[in-house]
């Protein structure tokens, strides 16, 4: 991250700490442009040759020559020729984002020749929700889904009066290419509610603080809020009543804003309010904001997390996987053109494993984003490791429809922040590879997981021999996570409410939809258009025949779609209810080497952040043999199958 200077235990948003601008600092460079990207840009030099032998220079010889032109384009061209290293931007943002390229190779930027190298972000859209509330929630705390402290952004009732810790977070944020940020909770509460209004100057302040990076500030906004904040009888969007006070507030908010990025609204769904109130659909809701918006060039992202969240759970026939499509898909089309449908990667809900939503395929008339989440809900709320850049890498190269991925069906990547006020900034340490990996991906989805990873390593640490137990403890950590959890595509067995450790039949009998269907006999969630719910059939050919047969389907996915006998041979010669022995047994003991590799790295690394990963891991070791032993002994008792390798399952 990009942090204004390095620390003795590197406290700061730390994968670009001081020492990662070295190569900079004995060299001559020249910054050429106007604009307050080019500002930025300019004092990022000045900073980094400050005291270094180098020096920021007009005109001359020159080792780097950073160029822009005017205008807002945020691709660069890097080449080297002559012993200069030379940086064309088609704007601001692209040279900003073209200094931190550079920074980014490090001496490898300034060795030989290299030909002409056009960059440029492959999708328009590249953004961090926070839901972050200003006030403390007693379920949820400040942050909904924060495991990393509180907000950063608010504290004591407003927005915090030292704004340093969200400074060094926008230039974290423009040193990987996102350009977008939401300030608080999709779940708009009271007070959160009134940034749209009276408490808006201190949006303001936030968005001075972004804008330097090229980070455009939104605000997540209440369906309601033309009752709650402008004491209106109705919040239906297609009375006249209702679009002016959306007009009038919305130009407010651009009189004080004028790069506001817009609105990002979650309407019928777990309780809040919507469209459907109004005998109206999404596209009504979506567009009535978006016609406010128009004007000034605003965006309305309307979440397509909507589902029944009153199930019955002896009723087979109703399932939450099916929702987002059956809601959306026949709108589409008639959504406005700044309206972006922002679609969680699967059908439920961020699960360690999931088929990618069918609603990317469905729906080629309408805007669309993949929304992920670096807060690891349900992957071990930052206090397990699990490097999230491979799945989310997997669900955006996933051919789709006609093979075309799924990164090439949207306009953008959006995803859930996970930092806080921790010392460490996303609480477990290594959760910070997480965070450079998305904003990486965001920007080119087509780059190597495992090479986006050691640019993080070689940022963020000094010594090169970190690398190896580094890549051992993280690169697999995901796979880890899946084994040592939910099988086969399962999903949803912790406990309720906060998601974290096991549960296998926590949600069993809820109103939330997310069921096993263990029985004596087998596991899984009949979805299939012959027997079950149908889900398959909302997918594109080939995946509709793939996932409808048991024969075709992924064995990752298995349970997901079919539900089994446990005597169920997959394609590792294993029954079932052997793998899922065997997985949660091999789970636990890759933790073990885990361990091992990080221990390898005492005196290696600062002291305070050893300590930390160290007892978080023996955290993560206590709970995945918790689930190793919840799990197979739950399932040695439903099915009566001993485990062949005669291991110790209570």
């Amino acid at each position: 991250m990009a942090s204004t200077a390095s620390t003795e235990h590197r406290t700061d948003p730390a994968w670009l700490p001081a020492a990662a601008f070295r190569p900079l600092g004995a060299r001559r460079v020249r910054v050429a442009g106007d604009g307050p990207l080019v500002g930025t840009v300019r004092a990022e030099v000045a900073a980094a040759v400050a005291g270094h032998g180098g020096a920021l220079v007009a005109d001359g010889p020159v080792d780097l020559d950073l160029v822009a032109a005017d205008g807002d384009g945020e691709a660069f061209t890097v080449e080297r020729t002559g012993g200069t290293t030379i940086v064309r931007a088609e704007g601001g943002p692209g040279l900003l984002y073209g200094l931190h390229h550079v920074v980014r190779r490090g001496e490898a930027a300034f060795d030989g020749d290299l030909p002409a190298e056009r960059h440029a972000p492959r999708r328009a859209i590249r953004m961090l929700d926070h839901w972050d509330n200003i006030d403390v929630d007693p379920l949820m705390g400040q942050v909904e889904r924060g495991y990393a402290g509180g907000s950063i952004f608010y504290a004591d009732g407003g927005v915090r009066a030292d704004l340093g810790r969200v400074a060094a977070y926008a230039r974290l944020l423009g040193s990987i290419g996102v350009n977008r940020v939401a300030l608080n909770n999709v779940n708009v509460h009271r007070t959160e509610a009134r940034l749209l209004t009276d408490l808006l100057p201190d949006v303001a302040r936030l968005a001075e603080v972004f804008r330097p990076h090229g980070v455009a500030v939104h605000l997540s906004v209440g369906f309601a809020a033309p009752i709650t904040l402008g004491g209106l009888p109705t919040a239906d969007p297609l009375d006249p009543a209702v679009r002016e006070w959306w007009e009038r507030t919305t130009a407010a908010v651009y009189a004080a804003i004028p790069d506001f990025g817009g609105y990002v609204v979650k309407a019928d769904s777990e309780g809040q309010p919507g469209p459907f109130a109004y005998g109206r659909d999404h596209a009504d809701g979506a567009n009535a904001l978006a016609r406010a918006l128009e004007p000034h060039g605003g965006t309305v992202f309307w979440r397509a997390f909507v589902y029944d969240h009153r199930q019955d759970w002896r009723d087979r026939g109703t399932d939450r996987a099916r929702a987002a499509h059956d809601h959306f898909a026949p709108l589409d089309g008639a959504f406005d053109d700044n309206v972006v449908l922002q679609v969680k990667y699967g059908p439920m809900d961020f699960q360690v494993r999931e088929p990618v939503s069918p609603v990317f395929a469905a729906m080629p008339g309408t805007r669309l984003a993949a929304e992920f989440q670096v807060t690891q809900e349900y992957t071990g709320q930052q206090k397990h490791v699990c490097h999230l850049v491979p799945q989310w890498s997997e669900v955006l190269g996933f051919g789709l429809r006609g093979g075309e991925p799924v990164a090439d069906l949207v306009d953008g990547v959006v995803a859930v922040s996970n930092v806080g006020d921790d010392e460490f900034w996303t609480g477990h340490p290594l959760a910070q590879a997480n965070l450079f990996g998305f904003g990486r991906l965001a920007w080119d989805d087509r780059l190597d997981p495992a090479a986006v990873l050691d640019e993080w390593i070689g940022l963020t640490f000094e010594d090169p021999s970190v690398r190896g137990p580094l890549h051992e403890v993280l690169d697999g950590s995901w796979h880890t996570y899946e084994r040592y959890t939910a099988p086969l595509g399962v999903g949803f067995m912790v406990n309720p409410g906060h998601h974290y450790g096991p549960s296998v039949d926590g949600y069993e009998y809820t109103q939330w939809g997310t069921y096993h269907f263990a029985d004596r006999d087998g596991v899984g969630v009949d979805r299939t258009r012959a027997t079950g719910t149908g889900f398959t059939g909302q997918y594109p050919a080939p995946w509709r025949e793939v996932y409808e047969s048991v024969g075709s389907c992924p064995d990752e996915l298995l349970l997901f779609f079919h539900h089994v006998p446990y005597d169920h041979v997959l394609r590792s010669g294993k029954t079932v209810v052997q793998h899922i022995y065997d997985a949660h047994f091999a789970g636990v003991e890759e933790v073990g080497r885990m361990r091992e590799a990080w221990a390898t790295l005492e005196g290696r690394v600062p002291a305070a952040l050893f300590d930390r990963v160290t007892a978080l891991l023996a955290e993560q070791a206590r709970c995945a043999t918790e689930w190793r032993d919840q799990v197979n002994t739950y399932f040695l008792r439903k099915s009566g199958v001993p485990d062949e390798r005669g291991r110790r399952i209570f």
